[in-house]
């Protein structure tokens, strides 16, 4: 992250908005979120302080005087460019990716294509606008198969299709929160994920989570509200098998100009052990659930110095004063 926690001058980081709540599907984690992060901030001695971007003006944060924002919004108008954007606008540096970087991670389909070019390994997909597509894609791609909405997060909207009959009901459930569905190559194996932090040549990554789910049943309600599900951190993997995951994600992160912080979602396929990637997060879960806490945790940072180190990254896109101005 480019400082150690004891070289940070928590009164230099100002007064400090964390962002929460917001106005997605994801609303309930990101208010779990917000409250750990703020938690953690204070134990600090952080002036920071909760708002929700669903209740409160983002002009208000400029009125307030705050000088610093930790994004624990997920999913739209949060982790999708949008917010970002209206930072840049108001000068006030936020953790995480900037506006583009932010905005290409959320879309799953412009991720895949951008990843696709630069020969990063990633499952085969269609986008669908109908349920004869998802027909079509299923034959193609082979059952089974992941349809979900193409800009949403937490596994909201996804279905495992594995016959053409469950085609129509899992279009109509993903198309519900988006009208951009993606269909994807089903990917048999370990279901890994692994976060990545820094910027640029100083990017690298945690140690790599893996992820075993009841029936392999990753869902929303298993991320965040059951201890059913359960996490292997260190992975259990082989050392050249997590070397090549942690690889794959810092390239992923950097490939798409990301900063900050983002976890990386990868299959790693059972049959020849190849590493797929499958999204990437910029704005990932905070929450007693979430698994980048519990990757740091494992490379001896504590939730705490995370959040710090995450708050003192905070940055724009375009430093103010630099963005000059129209010729007169």
């Amino acid at each position: 992250m480019g400082q150690s926690d004891q070289n940070i001058d928590v009164r230099a980081l100002g007064k400090v908005a964390v962002l929460m709540g917001g106005s997605s599907a994801e609303r309930e984690v990101s208010l779990m979120s917000g409250a750990g992060v703020l938690q953690a901030l204070r134990a600090r001695g952080v002036d920071a302080h909760a708002f929700d971007t669903a209740q409160g003006d983002l002009g208000e944060l400029q009125r307030a005087g705050y000088v610093r924002c930790f994004i624990a919004l997920h999913g739209r108008h949060g982790e999708d460019g949008t917010v970002q954007g209206a930072l840049e606008l108001l000068g006030i540096p936020y953790t995480g990716p900037g506006v583009l970087a932010s905005s290409i991670a959320m879309d799953k389909t412009m991720t895949k294509r951008i990843w696709r070019a630069e020969g990063l390994p990633t499952p085969d997909w269609r986008q669908v606008a109908s349920s004869a597509e998802t027909e079509a894609a299923l034959a193609a791609l082979g059952a089974p198969m992941i349809v979900k909405p193409a800009r949403e997060g937490s596994t909201i909207g996804l279905t495992k299709v594995t016959e053409p009959g469950q085609c129509a009901q899992a279009y109509a459930l993903a198309a519900r929160y988006d009208p951009e569905v993606l269909c994807e190559q089903f990917i048999e194996g370990d279901e890994t994920t692994c976060p990545i932090l820094g910027e640029g040549a100083g990017a690298h990554a945690l140690p790599v989570i893996r992820i075993v789910a009841p029936q392999g049943n990753y869902d929303y309600q298993h991320k965040y509200f059951t201890d059913d599900t359960k996490y292997h951190c260190p992975s259990g993997l082989p050392q050249a098998e997590e070397d090549a995951i942690q690889r794959l994600v810092v390239q992923a992160f950097r490939t798409l100009g990301c900063r900050g912080w983002a976890r990386a979602d990868i299959m790693v396929r059972a049959s020849d052990r190849q590493p797929f990637l499958l999204e990437i997060n910029t704005s990932p879960g905070m929450t007693g659930h979430s698994l980048v806490p519990m990757s740091a945790r494992a490379a001896g940072i504590s939730y705490e110095d995370l959040c710090l180190r995450l708050l003192a990254s905070a940055t724009l896109d375009t430093p103010p004063g630099a963005a000059g101005g129209l010729p007169a």
